[in-house]
């Protein structure tokens, strides 16, 4: 019985070390910010794009801060497959691509999302102690988001 868990956990170690030759490219833009990106779109202010930066461009860009522990599989699966999800949903590096109906309904949905305390998610923040955003973070950037999204509906 010693010999079947001895060898088990032995061959539970080389999956485990295979796994980690498998290292998938990373969601990073090295290039310049292109003109379709959110903060080309709607020049934000500092405060603003700085509080983007730190709780929403990880999951929802083409540039991804990477921790330590993404070099870990199977976390790097896990953490690109959020990673996707978030893109599919909003991509402020492809933000210039969206309608400006398109553009309204998703800031109106930020907006929602932000007052509800579902973004950022719990999960990120709990690591991510910087994207966590605090009352004023979130009075500043839902003041902001609502007066972009006021001058979209008047532009229309």
């Amino acid at each position: 019985m010693r010999s079947v868990i001895k060898k088990t956990a032995l061959l539970g170690i080389a999956v485990f070390l295979l796994m980690q030759l498998y290292q998938p490219a990373r969601n990073i833009d090295y290039g310049p910010v292109t003109p379709l990106h959110f903060s080309k779109t709607f020049s934000a202010p500092a405060k603003v794009q700085t509080i983007l930066q730190n709780s929403c461009f990880d999951c929802h860009s083409h540039s991804t801060n990477y921790p330590w522990y993404s070099y870990v599989q199977p976390v790097r699966l896990f953490l690109d497959s959020h990673i996707s999800e978030g893109k599919e949903n909003l991509n402020f590096s492809e933000y210039g691509t969206y309608s400006k109906r398109k553009q309204r309904s998703k800031l109106d949905r930020m907006i929602k999302q932000i007052q509800s305390d579902e973004m950022p998610l719990d999960s990120y923040t709990i690591i991510h102690k910087n994207a966590r955003l605090t009352k004023e973070s979130k009075a500043v950037l839902l003041n902001w988001m609502e007066k972009k999204s006021d001058s979209i509906s008047a532009n229309n």
